[in-house]
């Protein structure tokens, strides 16, 4: 009987979800929405009222907070609000700030400037060295200064 006490007992104890265990581990990272409409929520649940809905896949965001499959993000703007985790990727994207910003043919800055970018322009981040990223629009490759796109920094 106590044998099979202790079997129910760690048995159950090991069907706890993950995310119940330190579920904000590991955050704020980097995100982008996965579909192209997702409803950012004032709270974590279908009862709460829509704030915002982006209509464009790839929508970088920073994961500030997890609570089950809801994530707390904010977008470049800095809105804030929660979204369900099935409409974001880990796919990291950035988008361009400040001014026209020259995407460079080697990874330190240095070479001819590729391509040129405005602000507002979204692309895909791939690795990033010594404050120059891998910036990606739409096919058109480069190194992009971590600074010069939100997204490209450390979360």
């Amino acid at each position: 009987m106590i044998k099979q006490i202790a079997f129910t007992l760690a048995f159950a104890l090991s069907a706890v979800p993950v995310t119940a265990q330190g579920a904000d581990d590991g955050v704020p990272y980097w995100v982008s929405t996965a579909k192209d409409t997702a409803n950012m929520r004032v709270g974590p649940g279908r009862e709460y009222r829509i704030n915002w809905t982006y209509v464009r896949k790839g929508v970088p965001l920073k994961v500030l907070r997890v609570m089950g499959s809801w994530r707390l993000i904010e977008d470049p703007e800095g809105a804030r609000g929660w979204i369900l985790s099935q409409f974001l990727t880990r796919a990291r994207a950035g988008i361009v700030k400040g001014s026209i910003t020259g995407l460079r043919e080697n990874k330190d800055g240095s070479g001819r400037v590729l391509w040129r970018v405005a602000p507002g322009v979204i692309g895909q981040i791939g690795e990033c060295e010594a404050g120059w990223c891998v910036f990606d629009v739409s096919g058109r490759k480069g190194y992009v200064r971590a600074a010069s796109v939100w997204g490209g920094e450390a979360p």
